[in-house]
């Protein structure tokens, strides 16, 4: 059961004001030669016409695709379903940016949505994150009693911030995110504490978030071994963000390398994934 890992284009940003992005084209090659298995193309990072020019890119790197897709209505997934076939994503990650106040209105919604997938042939996760259908923790365990069938894309660091979870993550937390992992298809990777979303993952006072979230990750990677076959891939995806995702100084520079941080989460999850292998082949 191989672990593959992703890096994503938007992470590859700088947003750097008045320095121009490298080329999409370079940005491929830095990821090909970093031996990232993929690339993963945000909906909500640029336009689905943007996003179309990077079709040829995974054909000439080899490169997996993964899409992302922010869909202001049912119909509006549906190029983007498209546009997942042509890069060879395995799955659409759904950050559905139709979001009704209560968890009766959101199942309709939910279940259109992966009404649409069925027809298009194309599987559905919907990402742990804020301002979106899935904002918040409770309403998204809520909506899993509802909906049996409903998948996530795991990216926890959102819901630390959207509970303002405090260290020691109490009983009844750990709990509620067992239950997340246990419906989780794919992972993503990002440190972050009860403030912000995005911590610099070598600084020592984030040491102790960053223990907590390799357990996660263990436990998601340990229950999706338990669940799929041998022969299935899981993903997961580096996702350290831009400006403002990425905390600056006073001079509006990074305090981190988003590159080298990268490289060091796909460490951190190959590690976490054999010790979740281990567990698995434990006998009982």
């Amino acid at each position: 059961m191989p672990l593959k890992v992703y890096q994503s284009l938007w992470a590859t940003e700088q947003r750097r004001p008045g320095t121009p992005e490298r080329p999409v084209t370079e940005r491929f090659d830095a990821v090909k030669a970093a031996g990232f298995d993929g690339m993963a193309i945000d909906l909500g990072a640029m336009d689905i016409a943007a996003a179309r020019g990077t079709v040829p890119e995974f054909a000439r790197t080899g490169l997996g695709g993964l899409l992302t897709a922010f869909p202001r209505s049912i119909e509006e997934l549906r190029p983007a379903l498209h546009l997942a076939k042509d890069i060879g994503s395995p799955f659409v990650i759904v950050i559905g940016q139709v979001m009704p106040l209560s968890v009766a209105e959101m199942v309709p919604v939910i279940e259109a949505w992966m009404r649409v997938g069925r027809e298009e042939g194309v599987p559905l996760q919907f990402e742990t994150h804020r301002n979106c259908i899935t904002n918040d923790m409770f309403a998204t365990l809520l909506l899993l009693d509802a909906i049996p069938e409903l998948r996530l894309a795991a990216d926890l660091s959102h819901y630390v911030v959207d509970r303002e979870m405090m260290l020691p993550i109490s009983t009844d937390y750990q709990a509620q995110v067992g239950r997340l992992l246990e419906r989780s298809d794919s992972f993503q990777g990002r440190v972050a504490n009860r403030c912000q979303v995005q911590l610099p993952l070598y600084f020592p006072q984030h040491q102790p978030w960053v223990a907590v979230f390799r357990d996660w990750w263990r436990r998601g990677f340990t229950s999706w071994q338990t669940r799929h076959g041998a022969d299935a891939d899981c993903l997961f995806l580096c996702e350290l963000g831009p400006r403002d995702y990425a905390i600056t100084d006073a001079h509006g520079e990074e305090l981190s390398d988003r590159a080298q941080e990268a490289l060091q989460l796909r460490q951190w999850a190959l590690e976490d994934w054999a010790a979740a292998a281990r567990a698995v082949a434990e006998p009982k």
